[in-house]
């Protein structure tokens, strides 16, 4: 039997006993996973070196060696997701609605776990603890797919993950990493129905595009982030300045970073900012009227527009009014996450209203589309499709419903 099929079998079953588990046991075995990954950081460190050090030798961009990179301050940040998780309400046998029908019989609405998640993901590790974080918390077992480039990190970290399970009621079967990542086997995983309830890609914008082409199985669809931020008229200046350089500088890499800035052709510290951004390192590629006029700017092309460049690259243009911001936003942006900076109520409203994406800001930074900063502990991924879940994914989008219908010896006449 193929690994790919074994590790499903074992998933399927550990599932069944998964779904059965209370919100304390859960939790327990949460902590004890955070605790493992806590003590056993040195090993996971060491690991994650061999990754690097392949991808140094490789030849990876900047972009995805830092995505690719844990340090003590990032296994920090991943034990606190799980910690968080363990500590929020468990959304499994929530009531969501209850109602009585005219014969006596009562519904109830109810949250269940999907069952088995198959994760698909790239060059980030940490996606490898918050996945399973969250599917545990909500009673799915999960098949996680990293990227070959990260394969002795991630081998890692489940070792440990299943390591501290094996002392609790989840079964340590309830976590598999699908350890060959060979395309041959990744396109087999994705028909996999009799053993996946559904696929979630999380990554650039060609592992989605596989596998919601090649997918039998359903798939929850994450997005690129093509992310926005207007700077209006009455944009005050020190607070669009900060703004920006934060979208732009706290880490280039990740997909809600900002990748184009519109500014009111009238805002009057267009300059300021600009200067700042070059001054920072920011490499800026503009319209026509900015390139002329700035000698550190150069032509945006057409496909400047589009591009997710992950990297400190800009693309900055100047619009006439909040409604061209709008008109560019809907023809090149991701539905991901847009910003508004203006003290414009009306403007707000209009924007609000007319941009169509999974999370819009006024007057804050596109950095904050994140589920731990959105108070979710972590994230599953961040979805720009209009299904049951968009936005930051945490605990209740990766749940389903089922009815429960209880009766007094009706019977159907009719």
């Amino acid at each position: 039997m193929s690994e790919l099929l074994e590790k499903a079998e074992r998933l399927k079953t550990a599932s069944q006993t998964l779904a059965m588990l209370s919100a304390e046991e859960k939790n327990e075995a949460l902590e004890q996973i955070a605790q493992t990954l806590d003590r056993e950081r040195a090993f996971i460190l060491q690991e994650n070196e061999k990754d690097m050090a392949q991808g140094r030798e490789q030849g990876l961009s900047p972009a995805l060696l830092d995505r690719l990179q844990l340090t003590n301050e990032r296994l920090d940040q991943i034990i606190d997701g799980v910690r968080q998780v363990a500590s929020l309400p468990d959304p499994v046998g929530e009531i969501i609605a209850e109602w009585t029908r005219p014969n006596g019989l009562r519904i109830q609405t109810v949250r269940v776990p999907l069952g088995v998640i198959g994760m698909v993901y790239e060059a980030r590790p940490n996606v490898t603890v918050d996945a399973a974080s969250l599917c545990l918390k909500t009673g799915n077992a999960v098949l996680l797919r990293g990227s070959t480039s990260a394969l002795h990190s991630n081998k890692a970290l489940v070792a440990v993950m299943k390591e501290a399970l094996r002392t609790t009621a989840i079964p340590e079967t309830a976590i598999e990493l699908l350890e060959d990542t060979s395309r041959e086997t990744a396109q087999r995983m994705f028909r996999l129905n009799n053993y996946l309830d559904v696929l979630i890609p999380r990554g650039g914008a060609g592992l989605i595009r596989s596998v919601v082409e090649n997918a039998t199985v359903p798939v929850l669809e994450t997005g690129v982030g093509n992310c926005h931020i207007f700077v209006d008229e009455s944009a005050e200046r020190q607070m669009a300045i900060e703004i920006v350089l934060n979208a732009k500088l706290q880490r280039p890499s990740v997909c809600n970073a900002v990748e184009t800035v519109l500014i009111h052709e009238r805002w009057p510290y267009a300059a300021d900012l600009l200067e700042t951004l070059h001054a920072r390192g920011v490499e800026l590629r503009g319209d026509q009227r900015l390139a002329s006029a700035y000698p550190f700017i150069s032509e945006a092309t057409e496909d400047d527009w589009y591009t997710e460049y992950l990297a400190p690259i800009l693309a900055v243009k100047l619009v006439a009014d909040v409604d061209e911001a709008i008109g560019h936003i809907r023809r090149y942006g991701t539905k991901h996450s847009e910003a508004i900076i203006t003290e414009n109520e009306v403007n707000v409203r209009r924007f609000f209203q007319a941009v169509d994406a999974a999370v819009l800001y006024h007057n804050a930074s596109t950095r904050f589309t994140d589920g731990e900063q959105f108070g979710y502990g972590a994230e599953i991924g961040i979805s720009t499709q209009k299904l049951h879940a968009r936005g930051p994914m945490g605990l209740v989008a990766i749940t389903t419903t089922k009815s429960l219908v209880y009766g007094t010896g009706q019977i159907r006449e009719s």
